[in-house]
């Protein structure tokens, strides 16, 4: 089986299964999609310094 297909089944997995709606499963997988692309980002080097983002949420909070 892909391993993609695997991963997707494995989340689904992982819900409850009372009230479970489409609109969750779309959530979760979503929501697994946009840590993956974070995680990639930050092994390429692509991140933010936490002392940058430390910075600006200073200045954003100041205003």
């Amino acid at each position: 089986m892909d391993k993609l297909k695997e991963q997707v089944i494995s989340l689904v997995n992982t819900l409850p299964d009372k009230g479970l709606t489409i609109e969750d499963i779309i959530e979760e997988l979503y929501f697994k999609m946009q840590v993956d692309q974070g995680l990639a980002q930050l092994e390429a080097g692509e991140g933010i310094p936490h002392a940058e983002v430390k910075a600006r949420m200073l200045k954003w909070l100041k205003e």
